[in-house]
């Protein structure tokens, strides 16, 4: 009996063993890491926020912020593309090497990613879809280039944009100035080579390259960047299923030997095309947000099936997902970036305050509302430190998203314009910009359109419609202290 005994408890001290180990092992393994990038999406316009414009239809978007924390103050460190995504791609202000605060900061060899801190960990990586640091456009052979900063794998543009529907190298051959834009039109970029698509809308292709790369078998985890263009221009490029629901008509895709005068360039090239229909005119202001909906609901489609893909393929459970807008809606789209003043393009809160959400079954609080300001160079020092990635840089300007400090210093620059927040409190001379054309129906005009300094209480009007600072030039003197003070202590000389 006493034999029997000993054995028994033997064999639980064996089997108690085991199964440490095999928590342990649980405890151990990295989650995935998928970061979805929108680009140009509205305030207004995400749908897990509480005061969302109800003419969105995003099912999906609404079930992935539900799944996890949603963030109401999040800031970008810009307010267009390709600076944004530097900061959200390095953790840091951009403006700290590229001192005219320009669209085009570029990726020094000297400023590390986070591709390149997640692939050191053990980490595949994998970019799809719109890469844009604003320098060296269209070549394999550079830093900006996806491959040359950490990613394993990259499929898609490095541009602002690219056409929608014209992704052949049949239509390349054809056109006269297939880069002469800020947008282009063709093969997509597909590691050293391209891949070109006879047919196919670009969102859909995105979306079905990545679904295949989630598919893999794979003895690592996985970092991937799904980079969508949508809800950019040419906005009124979408499936004719999605326009027929908003009732707005098809318009003509691109034609370079159709020889028509889109404008005041050349005839048939791709760049006059572009023009005419990035900008209010050729389409107008009710038919500009039809337009804007469609592509959202469009885009909202895709990013199902990725979350679809993650549960059937068994990842849903150990990914962390986080999702954010480059910057604000733009003027020109038909994007909502109500209440907040502005967007796209300028240093009021429509340019630089954008949709974020973060999920982790199990792991990051699901239904929670975050008031709390926080900024996209969170991203980098977050997914590190549960990847267990330590990162020794003390220049590194994001802090723990999901901790954030009450009264941390916020700073901006953009070109001749800046911005600082502390608190409740925001300081700048931003000044009215919608770039290239009058802005479309739902922008809010600031109150002044000049480059003095102004000064808001956010937490209290986060719509930047009462200046304060002839009431508090204390508060004003205090904030342009601290701002100029991190310039000189940080950016380059």
């Amino acid at each position: 009996m006493k034999y029997l005994i000993v054995l028994f408890l033997s064999l639980l001290a064996v089997s108690c063993k085991s199964d440490a180990k095999s928590n342990s092992k649980e405890v151990d393994k990295k989650p995935n890491i998928l970061l979805i990038v929108i680009d140009d999406l509205g305030y207004a316009d995400f749908s897990p926020f509480e005061n969302y414009d109800t003419s969105v239809s995003t099912p999906n978007i609404t079930r992935l912020g539900k799944s996890g924390t949603v963030f109401t103050q999040a800031y970008v460190t810009a307010p267009v593309c390709s600076p944004s995504r530097a900061g959200i791609l390095t953790g840091k202000n951009q403006f700290r090497w590229d001192k005219p605060a320009s669209w085009g900061p570029g990726l020094p060899d000297n400023v590390k990613t986070l591709p390149e801190y997640l692939k050191e960990a053990g980490y595949e990586t994998a970019r799809i879809g719109k890469n844009d640091l604003g320098r060296n456009f269209h070549k394999n052979d550079v830093r900006e280039y996806p491959l040359n900063h950490g990613y394993d794998e990259f499929l898609g543009f490095s541009a602002h944009a690219h056409d929608y529907w014209l992704n052949s190298q049949d239509i390349k051959d054809r056109t006269p100035d297939p880069y002469g834009t800020s947008a282009l039109l063709g093969p997509l970029m597909h590691n050293m080579g391209e891949k070109s698509y006879d047919e196919g809308y670009l969102t859909d292709i995105l979306t079905d390259e990545s679904v295949d790369y989630l598919k893999r078998d794979r003895e690592k985890p996985f970092f991937l960047t799904l980079a969508y263009s949508a809800v950019h221009h040419l906005i009124h490029e979408v499936p004719k299923k999605y326009l027929d629901k908003y009732d707005v008509k098809e318009i003509p895709n691109y034609d370079p030997d159709a020889m028509l005068a889109y404008g005041k360039h050349k005839p048939g090239t791709y760049s006059a095309y572009y023009d005419k229909y990035s900008r209010v005119g050729a389409i107008q202001h009710e038919d500009l947000r039809k337009y804007y909906l469609a592509n959202l609901n469009c885009l909202d489609d895709n990013i199902g099936r990725v979350l679809d893909a993650l549960k059937e393929n068994d990842l849903d459970e150990n990914t962390i997902i986080v999702f954010i807008s480059d910057n604000g809606g733009s003027p020109l789209t038909g994007a909502n970036n109500a209440p907040l003043t502005g967007g796209k393009y300028s240093l009021w809160e429509g340019g630089i305050r954008v949709p974020l959400a973060i999920s982790w079954s199990g792991n990051i609080d699901a239904g929670k509302v975050e008031t709390r300001y926080v900024s996209a160079t969170d991203i980098l020092p977050t997914l590190t430190n549960i990847a267990g990635v330590e990162v020794a840089d003390t220049t590194i300007d994001g802090e723990n998203l999901l901790k954030p400090e009450a009264d941390r210093l916020l700073v901006w620059k953009w070109q001749k314009t800046w911005a600082v927040r502390q608190g409740d409190w925001k300081l700048t001379n931003a000044k009215e910009n919608h770039w290239k054309s009058e802005p479309s129906a739902q922008y809010i005009a600031p109150i002044v359109d000049n480059m003095e300094l102004k000064l808001f209480n956010i937490s209290k009007d986060p719509g930047e419609r009462i200046d304060l600072a002839e009431q508090h030039p204390e508060k004003v003197k205090e904030l342009e202290a601290s701002y100029k003070n991190w310039i000189d202590l940080n950016v380059r000389k």
